[in-house]
């Protein structure tokens, strides 16, 4: 259609030209010493068309040519990165390389450049060519400043990788350098490092952050969150003053968590502490009734044991059949030499779940009776449960 319409314009054009020409009379003449040419102005206004008309396609044809080949490198690079990225989820590391160096250098616009030099990059990694992978990133880095977010981003995941996390953090730190809200991806890569650099107040303030994220696994979150207090606990295991200040600014809900109940009460224990380790273990067995808290609490032992006894003795009547309860009663019992009492509770923690501890706990309170033969027995019995468990 387009042709058609530049033909008709085309004779529409030599017509009027025919047309007007009849009435001309005049001549052009072209002086160029000692040269010179006349010629009818007729003829002189069809030549300047023609040699115009010449010059356009001329022009035209140049230009098209010069466009082919770029055409030719644009569809070059595309054909190149797209085959380096279907190589690279094939997992055909050295073929996503080659093809992903061929578009780097073929590549006008920054953000192909950047996607090229990470999949050379990423590609090289796979293939344990560490010179190569930093070449590409590095060269990135300095020839395309525009896409500096990327090339940092995959350079940190390589240094975690490497196990140099503290490259990786100050790796992540240019990033952050750079402004902006940062993607869930590039948290998720501090969170690593800070986890591996065992900065759990960090990992804490990371994982408070990402919660609020849509884009992140909550459920993956929660976890790394409560693996984290557990870890800032035990941390402050060295220092009472801050072991109580970490504890209190926890929230009443995650204090009702036994686990994390669990790693408190242990670090109080270790700091002779034994009143606040109790504390915590009674306000939190009648909601959870955690067997690792109520064997926590014959761990601790102080004055106040007898206390502990009648506290135990109420929540038996609640779990008559807790195997656990009943051996933290004997074993409380065993030490304020309730012999009576201890052999009781042990002989029934065993009837209703056989453990190595009860017998252990036997044995050792058989010794202590002079029932010697028996504590053998019990020792036999508890070292026969102990193997089972390990195999």
């Amino acid at each position: 259609m387009k042709l058609i319409v530049w033909l008709i314009a085309l004779f529409a054009a030599a017509v009027a030209v025919t047309l007007t020409a009849k009435h001309i009379t005049g001549h052009a003449s072209l002086v160029m010493p000692p040269y010179q040419l006349e010629l009818p102005l007729d003829q002189f206004i069809i030549v300047v068309i023609v040699a115009f008309l010449v010059f356009y396609f001329l022009v035209r044809l140049t230009l098209g040519i010069f466009g082919f080949s770029r055409r030719h490198r644009h569809k070059k690079t595309d054909e190149m990165l797209l085959s380096g990225l279907k190589a690279y989820f094939e997992g055909d590391f050295v073929k996503a390389q080659k093809n992903a160096a061929v578009a780097l250098k073929l590549a006008n616009s920054a953000t192909v450049k950047a996607i090229s030099a990470v999949i050379a990059a990423r590609s090289a990694h796979k293939l344990n060519q560490v010179n190569a992978r930093d070449q590409y990133l590095n060269n990135a880095l300095i020839q395309i400043p525009g896409e500096k977010s990327l090339c940092l981003a995959t350079k940190a995941e390589f240094q975690l990788d490497d196990g140099n996390y503290q490259d990786a953090l100050k790796t992540l730190q240019s990033l952050y350098s750079e402004g902006g809200l940062q993607p869930t991806a590039v948290l998720l890569l501090e969170l690593e490092a800070q986890q591996r650099g065992r900065n759990w107040d960090a990992v804490l303030e990371l994982t408070e952050v990402l919660e609020k994220r849509q884009s992140a696994n909550k459920t993956y979150i929660k976890k790394l969150k409560h693996d984290a207090q557990i870890e800032n606990i035990r941390s402050k295991t060295i220092d009472s003053q801050s072991l109580n200040q970490y504890w209190l600014h926890i929230s009443p809900m995650e204090k009702m968590d036994s686990k994390l109940c669990a790693a408190a009460v242990r670090s109080y224990i270790s700091l002779g502490n034994c009143a606040t380790a109790n504390r915590i273990i009674e306000q939190n067995v009648p909601i959870t009734w955690d067997n690792d808290l109520i064997e926590l609490y014959a761990e601790c032992l102080d004055y106040h044991v007898n206390r502990q006894i009648e506290c135990a003795e109420v929540w038996l009547k609640s779990q008559p059949n807790n195997a656990q309860l009943l051996l933290t009663l004997g074993k409380l019992c065993t030490h304020c030499e309730l012999w009576g009492k201890a052999q009781n509770y042990l002989e029934a923690s065993l009837s209703v779940e056989p453990s190595y501890k009860a017998h252990f706990a036997l044995a050792q309170l058989n010794e202590k009776l002079g029932k010697h033969e028996l504590a053998m027995s019990h020792y036999n019995k508890g070292l026969e449960l102990c193997l089972k468990q390990l195999i």
